[in-house]
């Protein structure tokens, strides 16, 4: 059985930002190149143990990069305000693992019950 923890509503609020944040930064990860700046494309030696290539890049348009680096300076302020959060000195230091594991998965929870 889980255990059940009475989060407070502003450490449920700051976790689902951050699975937001990481939501959105993975979907603009995926659209931008794979280099940040302008790149040739290269492939490994032929005799390379493991075979690799990437194509030229033109690099990261000025506006996404700035919207990555504004999300993940968000992502960090998010998880700092998690870890620090006064909530995790009220609990046994043995169940902190355990009751930040519940908040992070908190959501699904959240949809199990209500179906």
């Amino acid at each position: 059985m889980t255990a059940s923890y009475d989060f407070p509503q502003d450490l449920i609020d700051a976790q689902d930002e951050l699975r937001q944040v990481r939501t959105e930064l993975q979907t603009v990860y995926q659209r931008v190149p794979w280099s940040t700046e302008p790149l040739d494309a290269w492939e490994t030696h032929e005799s390379a143990w493991r075979k690799s290539s990437r194509p030229a890049s033109p690099g990261w348009d000025p506006q996404d990069a700035m919207e990555i680096a504004r999300l993940r300076t968000r992502e960090i302020e998010l998880a700092r305000t998690i870890v620090t959060h006064a909530y995790w000195s009220s609990l046994a230091p043995a169940d902190v693992l355990t009751a930040r594991d519940a908040l992070k998965h908190h959501h699904e929870h959240l949809a199990d019950a209500s179906s």
